[in-house]
């Protein structure tokens, strides 16, 4: 019998929109010079890809929805939706949230998805509505949840629900909240440092609700300095359809332009910034080095990838010293 859930998303259109304008209302009778603040084309793009990203869920979600009722009818498993189960499968997927993220942080063919979150060099509450049309990659890191018997109905209540608690994060108009909050939940000023594209705030706090998962996995950076926002090397388009697909055509350009199969498997599943080694065998970064190490992150990051990458991810180094900012 398919749960009874509400749809969060729905429920919460309101909110976005009294907080959205709230904050706009703040800039105008409160200007910071330095926060990033809003600017009309690139809200505009924002909301466009989030309106866009509604209808091309629904595509993808007919084939990934067949997959998660095949594995659940298979699974002798079943876990009951009661309001404790409810939590616990919260903060089960967003466990694997944190993993899903991470991983389109390392891995190109899913960052080229994710890209299109970080492309705004804004940073506001429309900025939370700028999402991908091409989503169908996140499906694969929750099938341990559908295996252990999670209705797919259940996880999709949980998923609306971390995404609606991760709206309120995209704004520089709330500080650092009391200590307890900080170090358990994921707020505005660590997402702030998600966003970011310094080289010591590249590929960190990746949580969703928590941020415990990144203080855990060492993934984690407190905000110091004032966060630039955007992409190594910004896009400087306001175009939906190039938004959504420019970092797919880099990897085309990219993989045409290889001369092995491993330098194409390379520009495809190695990080963003990823690099063969020089044929002439000079020092520097190594065909060994995985996605997400530090040593692939020193290599030259590809023109093309540039445009949109963030560099392979370091997240080993954790909040200690930031890592060197990688060359755009």
């Amino acid at each position: 019998m398919e749960p009874n859930l509400p749809d969060v998303v729905l429920w919460s259109i309101p909110a976005f929109v009294l907080l959205t304008v709230i904050e706009m209302v703040s800039y105008r009778l409160h200007p910071d010079e330095d926060a990033a603040g809003y600017e009309t084309k690139d809200a505009a793009t924002s909301l466009t890809m989030g309106i866009g990203s509604l209808g091309f869920d629904l595509l993808w979600k007919i084939p990934i929805l067949a997959i998660y009722m095949g594995v659940y009818e298979l699974t002798p498993l079943r876990v009951p939706v009661l309001w404790w189960t409810v939590l616990l499968m919260l903060l089960a997927q967003d466990f694997f949230y944190y993993w899903s993220h991470r991983g389109h942080h390392v891995i190109r063919i899913l960052w080229a998805c994710h890209v299109v979150h970080h492309s705004s060099e804004k940073f506001n509450l429309t900025t939370a509505l700028r999402q991908p049309w091409t989503s169908a990659t996140v499906w694969p890191f929750y099938l341990p949840l559908i295996a252990c018997g999670v209705h797919p109905a259940a996880l999709a209540f949980c998923q609306s629900a971390n995404l609606v608690y991760q709206f309120w994060v995209h704004t520089e108009r709330v500080g650092k909240l009391p200590r307890p909050f900080e170090y358990v939940l994921n707020t505005p000023s660590h997402h702030r440092v998600h966003h970011a594209s310094q080289g010591g705030y590249l590929d960190r706090n990746y949580g969703g609700i928590l941020i415990v998962w990144d203080r855990m996995f060492g993934s984690f950076a407190a905000e110091t300095e004032r966060p630039v926002y955007g992409l190594t090397k910004n896009i400087s388009t306001h175009n939906p359809l190039r938004v959504a697909t420019h970092e797919y055509a880099a990897i085309a350009r990219d993989v045409r332009a290889a001369g092995t199969w491993s330098e194409r498997a390379g520009r495809v599943f190695r990080g963003p910034g990823w690099q063969p080694v020089p044929k002439a065998g000079a020092a520097g970064a190594g065909e060994g080095v995985g996605a997400g190490t530090e040593a692939s992150a020193s290599a030259p990051v590809p023109a093309q990838a540039a445009a949109s990458a963030p560099a392979a991810s370091a997240p080993a180094a954790a909040s200690a010293a930031p890592a060197p900012e990688r060359t755009p």
